[in-house]
């Protein structure tokens, strides 16, 4: 099966080995010698599990440290529903926040799975607060049954509130640096990995 499927292969095989940091680190490092691209963590692509996405593996948000299953299982309910989170307040307002808390998001941030969303890792930390409270209202607001001003047709609508400048510039490292950081805990971000 390794030598005719190797992308699906690991990405059982990573899958299996969630939870054992040592052994992640070990086929990632088998699917670069296979020339198998891992890909980072993302909130609009991932699943639990390392996926095959093409010729390379979605690296997979069960392995994103602080995580749960039931989580990633919210995630993938409000990403069917909208198609592709936007903004940080946008995926704070559609995935229910029972499922996820301030710890999950900043774990999400860290680990890079909230890079395709708009702002840098800092503005978006900066702004956490702000946009689960504004999330939390949203999800009150939908269970009451209130709608806006003018009812359904903002239902579908982004929500966004502009992101806080940050006073942190932002430093962009390669995937091999962020994900050498996230195996060995080598300083931020630290360690988003299970372990």
């Amino acid at each position: 099966m390794k030598a005719h499927y190797p992308v699906d292969f690991m990405a059982a095989l990573l899958t299996s080995e969630t939870g054992n940091t040592a052994k992640v680190v070990k086929y990632i490092n088998e699917c670069r010698e296979m020339g198998i691209t891992i890909l980072p963590p993302d909130v609009n692509h991932s699943d639990w599990s390392f996926t095959p996405d093409g010729p390379s593996i979605r690296f997979g948000l069960g392995a994103v440290k602080n995580l749960g299953q039931s989580a990633v299982e919210a995630i993938g309910k409000a990403r069917q529903e909208v198609g592709r989170f936007l903004s940080l307040h946008q995926f704070c307002e559609k995935v229910e926040l029972g499922a996820i808390n301030r710890r999950m998001i900043e774990s999400l941030i860290r680990a890079g799975a909230m890079d395709s969303l708009e702002g840098t890792r800092s503005q978006k930390f900066a702004a956490v607060e702000g946009a689960m409270e504004a999330g939390q209202r949203a999800w009150r607001d939908r269970e009451s049954g209130q709608v806006g001003l003018f009812g359904e047709a903002m239902a579908g609508e982004a929500h966004s509130a502009p992101l806080p400048r940050s006073p942190i510039s932002p430093t962009k490292r390669s995937w091999a640096a962020r994900k050498k950081c996230w195996l060995l805990g080598d300083g931020p971000p630290a360690g988003p990995l299970r372990g």
